[in-house]
């Protein structure tokens, strides 16, 4: 697997909600991760043969997100 350089530029995608620093909720976090699957895949909806990996991949991020969220230490 090849190595992407990780860079962080100032732009965002518009559609995902910044959940950091707030009460979010799991429906908030599934929604932030369909995004991201959204714009990683180039679809908005999957056709039939590819609908369980898409499923799948927005499940993955999402858990992911969360352990993320629950591991973030704040500075207060």
């Amino acid at each position: 697997m090849r190595r992407v350089p990780l860079c962080y530029p100032s732009a965002m995608c518009r559609s995902i909600k910044t959940l950091r620093g707030t009460e979010f909720t799991d429906e908030e976090i599934a929604a932030a991760a369909l995004q991201f699957v959204r714009k990683v895949s180039g679809y908005r909806k999957p056709s039939q043969a590819n609908e369980a990996v898409f499923d799948g991949a927005v499940q993955e991020i999402a858990a992911s997100s969360r352990r993320l969220l629950d591991s973030l230490v704040s500075r207060r």
